[in-house]
């Protein structure tokens, strides 16, 4: 009869299905490391050709300003819809929006109008003080923006704002909570219009 030390020790030296049991216990790691390289290259090379699609757009816009369009769309939908047609080959699901704004010169991005008197030297507009600013945008009001929504004029500067949504890859989220199923990407670029006429002056009101 066979003792049950015996058998322990015989059970204990078996080390036959040990590879197995290795292997279960660290593919599941390998798997996610190697799906989240998989989705890192993926996003990359989506942001790169979103890019691209981006500049061209801005650039044909720029170029051939302004685009006659049979269809009747404006030149903002046009440019959405030239980014929109080359996306669509690496993301075909995804969401784009693109907005425009321009400005007078490179300078003037992200920044207020320009004050053109200030008196009391505080760097701020004060209408109760006589201060006067140059209405870039032409809505007859200050703002901390200079920009004017649309594709501008001749020789304006366009800032071209893309927001876009894409599904992954591969599906992450279901094994790591705290990300979504999308990926949000934010692209811009400036280009300059041609100077096909002469470029609008801003008026300038003083309060």
């Amino acid at each position: 009869m066979i003792s049950v030390k015996h058998t322990r020790r015989r059970l204990g030296g078996d080390q036959r299905g040990g590879t197995i049991v290795e292997f279960a216990l660290i593919s599941g790691p390998m798997v996610l490391l190697l799906m989240g390289g998989l989705e890192l290259g993926y996003n990359s090379y989506v942001r790169s050709i979103m890019q691209g699609a981006l500049n061209d757009a801005a650039r044909t816009a720029a170029v051939e300003f302004p685009i006659i369009d049979v269809d009747g769309d404006t030149i903002e939908e046009q440019v959405e819809n030239l980014i929109k047609a080359q996306v669509a080959h690496v993301a075909p699901n995804a969401g784009v929006e693109v907005t425009q704004q321009s400005y007078f010169d490179f300078s003037d991005i992200g920044n207020p109008e320009k004050l053109m008197v200030d008196n009391n030297k505080n760097g701020r507009f004060d209408p109760h003080d006589g201060d006067c600013f140059e209405d870039a945008n032409g809505n007859g009001t200050f703002d901390k923006d200079a920009g004017k929504t649309g594709n501008g004029g001749a020789d304006d500067v366009v800032l071209y704002t893309s927001q876009i949504s894409a599904p992954r890859l591969l599906p992450l989220h279901g094994f790591v909570p705290s990300i979504g199923p999308t990926i949000e990407y934010t692209l811009t670029t400036a280009v300059r219009n041609q100077p096909f006429d002469q470029q609008a002056t801003a008026a300038v009101i003083c309060g």
